[in-house]
């Protein structure tokens, strides 16, 4: 029956079969006119389409939902009302890419009721952007709709083309977020988390994703036939898609379109479809760089356990302390500090302990020493996705991160994909998805409670991100892709064309803990520590050169941005690591200049702090020139470019630390001319002269 509704649906609207005789269409026009939304009820069935420049983005597709226990809305539906508003505002980031963000839009809110069936109507809100639109589901308080109500499928279609390439992860398979990006045709694809980023064959790009997630399934894409995808939800352990009351809205559904592929990078749709602030006053929300006993664990220079190698002890903790306040970190993350490490503690999540220091980590002793030099404890929860055995101990946890002076918890959900543990209100063991209902409420729970003790969150394993960091700033950045660790064990490691596909895809969600900033290149060709712990495949290994390891702190964004590697390898390439040292992790402006999804990306970023600009661009495996515009100088004025760039004859995996560092002076508004070795990069700062 089910299948039999989409064919119908999909003739009807084809060949207008049962078609009324006055369809309601409905249009609403972003702010420039250049993007336009078309709304309609004909044939009984709710649907919309994008155009672009007069150019289809997405095709008309339907919208609805269908419920357990009560009528849905899936056919015979009548649009009989609507209302319009418009809204050009601008308002301001504690932290972030930008500092003043404009709200832009015009709003279409189109109410569909039922024609047959108990009298019941929802509401779908449209905004379009200038970069695109949004639209969500709001149901209100009705006859029809008492109770609890369960969401079984929500009906909404993309219709993308068939032709039209598609990058993308698959979303059905156990390692989460973490795989590396893929490129085919849209007529291909079977399934795909968001956001997915799309070239249709006019030329026109646009990037399918959501927006303010909160109590509720997240959304991945699931084909239907070739070149047209509806929204999947995930489901609760033996239960629905969403379990829910009216009256409730559904996350905003978001369609990124833009000319070119930095057009979407440009854009603010996903945090302005936000919330505002709920937490107040947050000026201790603190961005910034960090250090960390993490990579060593992945080199196997150190371990998460007490097998001899621990690296979370007071005597290794001190080193990283005293290397960040000498070089200016503000924190110092440590892993394996807690009971729980020992043994296989991916399978045993029943074991963590989030209040009791290994024997030989003094946590107070830490968190007091770490202050007298101006630094600050990174926490760490592991958490192995027992979410029942985290939950009991996240408050007090928290209460003695907070003891410490720590600022920032990283959470880790390390699981495969639909073994998160959740123990029921019967005792019974069940199994959710990392992307599940149940598990936005988690992060939300862990949020809160993170914030009462005035604590940031940076979350790996996570459910993606949509923007929550606005109503939420202290959720400052997560993982939520292939990092930086795939270097060091991925086999293949991430390839040459991945940091610049992150940019065009994953990051267009928010920020990423990447992890960037790995100088010594191939560190599984290291002596072992001990003979008995050998380490991995030496071709597991960054696969960049070091000028693009620099850029990465200006092309993927992140507010809390860490120096991966170990202190002694930066102590060996001080030149080098002087940008790191620079570079800004807060930003008053940023703006994409030019790229191609998974070729190469160039971004410029100006600080918050110091108000210089920074420029970042790498590239794939393919060498290239590169010639960018200073436009976001001031024209005219010269400023001192202090400039990283790949040396002659550099390349990332025959060459990889040929560096050039310069300096010489440039104007604003003049070409930035400079060549890029195959997965290069080039790091810029740009000093005022005269300043």
């Amino acid at each position: 029956m089910r299948i039999w509704t989409k064919w119908a649906a999909l003739a009807a609207l084809m060949f207008g079969i049962g078609a009324p005789l006055s369809a309601e269409t409905l249009m609403l026009a972003s702010p420039d006119g250049r993007i336009t939304v078309t709304v309609s009820d004909d044939a009984g069935f709710a649907t919309y389409a994008v155009n672009y420049d007069g150019e289809g983005a997405i095709a008309p597709s339907r919208l609805g939902m269908l419920f357990a226990e009560h009528h849905g809305f899936e056919r015979d539906l009548a649009i009989t009302a609507s209302a319009r508003a418009a809204k050009d505002t601008a308002w301001e980031q504690p932290w972030g890419e930008r500092r003043v963000v404009r709200d832009r839009h015009n709003e279409l809110a189109v109410t569909f009721a039922a024609t047959t069936g108990p009298a019941r109507q929802i509401t779908v809100r449209f905004r379009a952007f200038d970069s695109g639109i949004g639209f969500r589901y709001e149901l209100a308080e009705q006859a029809a709709l008492q109770g609890d109500i369960a969401i079984v499928e929500e009906l909404t279609q993309f219709g993308v083309g068939e032709q039209t390439t598609m990058w993308y992860t698959p979303s059905d398979e156990f390692n989460r977020y973490e795989y590396v990006t893929r490129t085919g045709t849209a007529g291909q694809v079977d399934d795909a988390h968001t956001p997915a980023t799309f070239r249709n064959p006019a030329g026109i790009h646009f990037a399918i994703h959501e927006a303010a997630l909160v109590d509720y399934s997240a959304m991945s894409l699931g084909a239907l036939r070739a070149g047209n995808f509806e929204a999947r939800l995930r489901n609760w352990s033996g239960g629905p898609k969403v379990k829910t009351r009216a009256p409730f809205t559904s996350p905003w559904r978001t369609i990124q379109v833009a000319r070119d592929a930095v057009g979407l990078i440009n854009s603010n749709i996903i945090l302005n479809l936000n919330d505002p602030n709920k937490l107040g006053d947050v000026s201790w929300v603190e961005p910034g760089k960090y250090i960390g006993i993490w990579w060593a664990m992945h080199i196997k220079e150190r371990s998460w356990g007490r097998d001899g190698i621990h690296g979370a002890t007071t005597a290794e903790t001190k080193r990283y302390i005293d290397f960040a306040a000498q070089h200016g970190f503000s924190g110092v993350l440590v892993e394996g500090w807690n009971i729980g490490w020992d043994g296989d503690w991916f399978n045993n999540g029943d074991v963590f302990r989030f209040t009791e220091p290994m024997p030989d980590y003094d946590l107070a002793e830490l968190g007091r020493y770490a202050q007298s030099k101006g630094v600050r404890l990174i926490g760490h929860h592991e958490t192995s996705a027992n979410i029942t055995n985290y939950e009991s101990q996240m408050e007090a946890a928290f209460d003695l991160m907070q003891s410490a002076g720590v600022r920032a918890v990283k959470t880790g959900y390390v699981a495969d994909a639909g073994d998160v543990v959740r123990v029921d209100e019967n005792g019974i063991r069940r199994y959710e998805w990392h992307d599940s209902q149940f598990m936005v409420g988690h992060h939300l729970r862990v949020v809160e409670a993170a914030a009462k003790r005035q604590i940031a969150i940076n979350a790996h394993e996570p459910v993606k991100d949509t923007g929550l960091r606005r109503t939420y700033p202290n959720w400052m950045t997560r993982e939520g892709a292939r990092g930086m660790e795939f270097n060091a064990w991925g086999t293949p490691p991430n390839p040459p064309s991945h940091e610049a596909m992150l940019a065009f895809t994953r990051m267009l969600a928010g920020p990423m803990d990447f992890t960037p900033g790995i100088f010594d290149l191939r560190p599984n060709e290291r002596p072992p520590v001990r003979a008995d712990i050998p380490r991995g495949d030496p071709s597991n290994r960054p696969q960049t050169t070091l000028a693009k390891q620099l850029a990465l702190y200006v092309v993927l964004y992140s507010p809390l941005q860490m120096a991966a590697d170990l202190p002694e390898n930066y102590e060996a390439r001080m030149d080098a690591f002087q940008f790191i040292k620079d570079v800004e992790a807060d930003w008053e402006e940023s703006i994409a200049l030019a790229g191609e999804v998974g070729e190469y990306v160039a971004i410029a970023r100006q600080g918050r702090k110091s108000k210089e600009w920074f420029l970042g661009a790498v590239t794939d495996e393919n060498a290239r020139d590169l010639s960018v515009p200073l436009s976001f100088l001031d024209p005219g004025k010269q400023y001192r470019a202090q400039i990283y760039r790949d040396g002659a004859g550099a390349h990332w995996d025959t060459n990889p630390y040929a560096i050039v560092i310069e300096e010489k002076l440039v104007t604003g508004g003049e070409d930035f001319a400079v060549w890029l070795a195959s997965s290069g990069g080039v790091a810029v700062r740009f000093i005022p002269v005269g300043e």
